[in-house]
């Protein structure tokens, strides 16, 4: 044992002082192996990150949830008006009050109704959306309150003129002045008093067929119960010389089941008692549990895809080090013999390429780790792009490079060590 540890100390000092007598030779060699374990942390980070994102979008809608929104039909198939000019479409309260009734296992119901408007301060304008909305609106979609105070079950008993407003809103109407106890107007001539202003928060991207991209900052949300008695059922429309009426009693109806194995379900009980009672497909329900199995299942294939495109780059790495090992057989030829006559076998010879191979693999995965874990952290400050770096990738990416070095190595390692001592003593 003692005698093996001083011989494989020995074929690591020379090794070493191979590879240092080429010294630009093992840098350019090493440096395919650098770029690919970094080129698979990043990519999978990027990836990672990105999967995140759309996961936490999806998530934030609740996987309890099922969604169920108003969709305005085609001209071309509105078949449900009233009178000439006014279109009837989406969701009414009579479908809320059939949801309540059919449906055993809900937890909570939050109806809303939204539509754009324009909303006026002194001097200052905005155009943005106000929803009609319940106080657990807030909680559902992750608002969070900046100042004042949020809706409150009150406010929808006694139909008060109150508002809470959004970010931007609050930025834009009062700029820099305290929004609260003041008065947003709108184009209908209503006013509401403001009474809170939610924290700025991410617009989201759109999510499912039915769900399109949402900026909630430029809201006003005012209690249901009184959009009803302000607004009324059927909503005013001018906007660039085209003026309509439509009537849209609610935009939207979410429904929390209360246990998760029953979400699907439900969402197929909603779907089919909506169906009985709408003659056209004027309605749209997204299941954020279904998007959210969805969007794994695609982060699994593209972490694969990229892994897979990354790991290309691992091979040429593993290539050039096959290459330059080959090399230095014809060059060390006359080394080998010698060493050979002096009594060293084959098995040494092996041990000796495949040191320098694992030296150099060693050395490109070390350097390429620090490399990829600290470029991830480079690309979100200079794009904004969130990254995130698992566990699994770098480990992943140093196993194969220290691998794909070895195993590269392995073939000039057998040529050296099958050269005949004779011969290689004539190559001079």
């Amino acid at each position: 044992m003692f005698k093996f540890g001083i011989r494989m100390r020995s074929m690591f000092a020379t090794a070493i002082r191979s590879l240092q007598m080429h010294k630009l030779r093992s840098f350019l060699t090493v440096l395919g192996l650098v770029f690919g374990v970094a080129s698979v942390i990043v990519m999978l980070a990027v990836a990672e990150g990105a999967s995140q994102e759309a996961q936490r979008q999806i998530a934030s809608l609740g996987v309890h949830n099922v969604i169920v929104r108003s969709i305005k039909p085609a001209d071309s198939e509105g078949d449900r008006f009233r009178g000439r000019f006014i279109l009837e479409y989406g969701l009414t309260y009579e479908d809320l009050r059939r949801i309540k009734d059919a449906v055993g296992n809900i937890e909570q119901i939050m109806p809303q109704r939204e539509f754009t408007q324009e909303f006026r301060a002194g001097p200052n304008k905005l155009r943005g959306r106000i929803a009609g909305v319940q106080p657990a609106f807030f909680a559902g979609n992750g608002l969070e309150l900046a100042r004042g105070r949020l809706l409150q079950d009150a406010d929808l008993r006694h139909f008060a003129n109150v508002c809470v407003i959004g970010d931007e809103t609050a930025r834009e109407l009062f700029r820099f002045q305290n929004p609260i106890g003041k008065t947003v107007y709108t184009a209908q001539g209503q006013f509401f008093r403001v009474v809170g202003v939610t924290k700025y928060k991410t617009p989201s991207g759109g999510v499912g067929s039915s769900l399109s991209a949402q900026d909630l900052n430029r809201d006003v949300y005012i209690p249901l119960t009184t959009d009803r008695s302000r607004h009324g059922d059927i909503i005013f429309s001018y906007q660039k010389g085209s003026y309509s009426r439509e009537q849209l009693e609610l935009s939207q109806i979410t429904v929390r089941v209360n246990d998760l194995a029953l979400v699907k379900s439900t969402a197929d009980v909603i779907e089919s008692l909506l169906i009985k009672n709408h003659s056209q497909r004027d309605f749209a329900i997204t299941v954020p549990l279904d998007l959210l199995e969805q969007a794994e299942a695609s982060q699994r294939i593209f972490n694969f895809v990229l892994g897979a495109t990354a790991a290309i780059s691992l091979l040429v790495g593993g290539i050039g080090i096959m290459n330059i090992m080959l090399a230095s057989v014809s060059e060390r030829t006359q080394e080998i013999g010698i060493r050979r006559a002096l009594g060293a076998k084959q098995t040494d010879i092996v041990m000796q390429f495949l040191i320098e191979t694992a030296t150099l693999s060693l050395i490109g995965t070390v350097i390429g780790l620090g490399v990829g874990l600290w470029t991830p952290a480079l690309v979100s400050w200079l794009s904004g792009m969130e990254t995130k770096v698992t566990i699994w990738a770098p480990v992943v990416a140093a196993a194969v490079s220290l691998a794909v070095g070895i195993v590269f190595g392995l073939y000039p390692a057998q040529q050296a060590a099958k050269l005949d001592p004779i011969e290689a003593l004539r190559r001079v």
